[in-house]
């Protein structure tokens, strides 16, 4: 079938990246011409705009150049997504980089459903942490939880461990969706990723699962959002991250299936208790106050669901867990640091 229409198109966020963006560009170049490469420049005060327009010169039809004033990683999101004219949309950041092979067959498969007109709102595939203290990786994949070479809805997914969630890194959306859903990331705040692996999937009626391993998450440099000490630092924009997460969901009457149901509440929990970790972590009163307003405000906006967030995280990081109960958190929270490496 003659396509008018990019297959993909990616969205690369960069600011001040001039060090590692061509890495991450050159790993999506791959994809000829059924890729777009939205190289979102927000703000930059490097040579991160050069870039953009050397690769956009070099590569047209292929590669387009967006400079806007700093907007924060939400706001390079959005615009990538405002500039997107391809069927699927994926969010690569400029410090990652995708797998050759992997994304040839990926590229070949959403043609496919494009071709055979088969609807699919979601793909999903594996991802790796690259860890740049140790050189380790750890890949996470969904095949104990999604049907694989098939499409699928809701009612077929199984249950996500712990550190199984669907992440960014993992997601490859309709654009049409993504559009439907209203998603609209706020500026000037970090862990917005969180928002973007959240708040459409309501709109997500049929999903498709490729076992490769996609996406490169690089992870373990001192200035990354995810670093512990970074996180405490930002703990505000992660507090307005969890917060905005609740209101976009009450359980169960916003969401139409059981299993989604269940997979977002999970999900809320989990970003709940990595809020309520940093603020016991840091140690500080001024961060205990903060824990305390924050499961206030839960409360007020929806006391069904604060108490079941109360019951799933079983008491350990609510509003007050107790001096004993704060020391176990943390002891229990460093041993799956230790684990996953998730910062």
């Amino acid at each position: 079938m003659k396509r008018n229409v990019k297959i993909i198109s990616f969205a690369v966020p960069c600011y001040n990246s001039e060090g590692y963006m061509r890495k991450c560009i050159d790993s999506l170049l791959p994809g000829g011409d059924d890729v777009e490469i939205i190289i979102v420049n927000d703000g930059s005060k490097d040579g991160t705009a050069a870039i953009a327009d050397d690769y956009a010169e070099r590569f047209p039809g292929i590669v387009k150049a967006v400079h806007q004033e700093n907007g924060g990683h939400g706001e390079a999101v959005n615009a990538g997504l405002r500039h997107a004219s391809g069927m699927y949309y994926k969010v690569v950041d400029s410090d990652d980089w995708l797998d050759e092979e992997s994304l040839i067959r990926v590229i070949a498969k959403l043609k496919q459903f494009v071709d055979d007109r088969k609807r699919v709102d979601l793909m999903i595939c594996n991802y790796v942490y690259e860890h740049v203290t140790d050189g380790t990786h750890k890949t996470i994949r969904y095949t104990n939880v999604l049907p694989q070479g098939q499409i699928f809805g809701w009612s077929q997914v199984g249950r996500f461990r712990v550190d199984q969630n669907l992440l960014m890194h993992s997601l490859i959306y309709r654009t049409k969706v993504l559009r439907e859903s209203g998603i609209q990331l706020p500026k000037h705040t970090f862990y917005v990723d969180n928002l973007f692996a959240y708040v459409p999937l309501p709109y997500v009626r049929s999903l498709y699962y490729m076992n490769v391993d996609l996406y490169r998450y690089y992870i373990g440099r001192e200035d990354q959002s995810v670093n512990e000490q970074v996180m405490i630092g930002r703990i505000d924009q992660q507090i307005k991250v969890n917060k905005m997460m609740f209101d976009a969901y009450s359980l169960p009457e916003d969401v139409y299936n059981h299993r989604l149901s269940q997979y977002m509440f999970s999900y809320l929990a989990m970003i709940t208790l990595v809020t309520s970790t940093m603020l016991i972590v840091s140690g500080t009163a001024e961060n205990k106050a903060k824990r305390k307003e924050l499961w206030h405000y839960f409360k007020e906006a929806d006391r069904k669901m604060y108490g079941r967030l109360r019951l799933g995280l079983r008491g350990i990081a609510g509003n007050p867990p107790g001096e004993l109960g704060a020391k176990v958190f943390t002891r229990l929270y460093r041993v799956f640091q230790k684990i996953y490496k998730f910062n």
